[in-house]
C-alpha cells in the first residue's frame, strides 16, 4: 500500500483503525474504568475526527477480565474468552459516552448479537456509519474465543479497508527491549512484519501481525500518554515506530 499523497499539515490516511489496550482506560487505578482518562483519549479522537478522518476503534477489556489470565486460574478458556468479550463491550459503551459528550455521534458493534445494547456486526452497514462520519467501535473480539482484540482489530481494519492501523501504547514507539525497565533499549523508526515475529517484539500477537503483512497493512505504534500525539501523527509529526514490509 502506497503513502496517500497529502498536503502539509493535512492528515496522511483518510480511514483509521484505533486499537488500544483496555489498561489504557483505567488511568493510575488498577483495575477499572477512570472517567478523566476515558474523557481524556475521547478528546484526543474527536480532534483526529474533526479533521475529517474515519475511525474504527477496537479496545481489549484487559483492565476488567483477561480471558488468557482467568484461564491460567484454572477456568475452562473458552468460557473465560467470552469474559473477555464481554469486557471489552463494557470498554466500548463508556467510550462511546463520553464521545457522544463530545458531539461525536458512534455506533458500538458487537461481534455477539446483543441488540439491546448495540449493534449485531455487519459489514456494509459499519461501512456506511463511517462514509456518515460516525465513529465505529468495534467490541466483543471477533466473536470467537481463542482469538485477541489485536487479530480482532486487524481483521476489523481489513474488512473495513482502513489504510493503517495505529496502535497506542504507554511507549512511544516499538523497542528491542522493555524502556521501562532498561534505559539503554533501542527504538526502532520501521520495522519489518518478519523482524517484528522472528525477533518477539511483542507489538500485537503473531496471527494480528501476520494477517497484517499479508495485507500489506501498515502498523503504527505510538504514546497514548502523550497530548495531541494522535493527532500529530496522523499528520506525519511526532515520534513512533511504523510496521510495514
Amino acid at each position: 500500500m502506497s503513502e496517500p499523497e497529502t498536503s502539509p499539515g493535512a492528515p496522511q490516511y483518510k480511514r483509521v483503525m484505533l486499537k488500544i489496550s483496555g489498561e489504557a482506560l483505567m488511568g493510575d487505578q488498577g483495575y477499572g474504568l477512570h472517567p478523566p482518562t476515558v474523557e481524556r483519549i475521547a478528546r484526543e479522537i474527536k480532534e483526529v475526527h474533526d479533521l475529517g478522518v474515519e475511525i474504527c476503534m477496537v479496545i481489549g477489556g484487559g483492565n476488567i477480565f483477561r480471558g488468557l489470565q482467568g484461564s491460567a486460574q484454572g477456568m475452562e478458556r473458552t468460557t473465560a474468552d467470552y469474559m473477555g468479550m464481554l469486557a471489552t463491550v463494557m470498554n466500548a459503551l463508556a467510550m462511546q459516552s463520553a464521545l457522544e459528550s463530545l458531539g461525536v455521534f458512534t455506533r458500538v458493534i458487537s461481534a455477539i448479537p446483543m441488540d439491546q445494547v448495540c449493534e449485531p456486526y455487519i459489514r456494509r452497514r459499519a461501512v456506511r456509519h463511517l462514509e456518515k462520519g460516525r465513529v465505529c467501535i468495534f467490541a466483543a473480539g471477533t466473536g470467537n474465543p481463542y482469538f485477541t482484540t489485536d487479530t480482532a482489530a486487524t481483521l476489523r481494519a481489513n474488512e473495513m479497508h482502513c489504510e493503517v492501523i495505529f496502535k497506542g501504547t504507554q511507549v512511544d514507539g516499538i523497542y528491542d527491549k522493555d524502556p521501562k525497565t532498561n534505559p539503554d533499549a533501542k527504538r526502532y523508526d520501521t520495522v519489518s512484519y518478519d523482524e517484528v515475529l522472528q525477533k518477539n517484539l511483542k507489538v500485537m500477537d503473531a496471527s494480528a501481525i501476520a494477517l497484517a503483512r499479508d495485507n500489506n497493512l501498515p502498523i503504527v505504534v505510538f504514546s497514548l500518554e502523550r497530548e495531541g500525539g494522535l493527532a500529530g501523527i496522523l499528520r506525519g509529526e511526532g515520534t513512533y515506530t511504523k510496521v510495514v514490509n
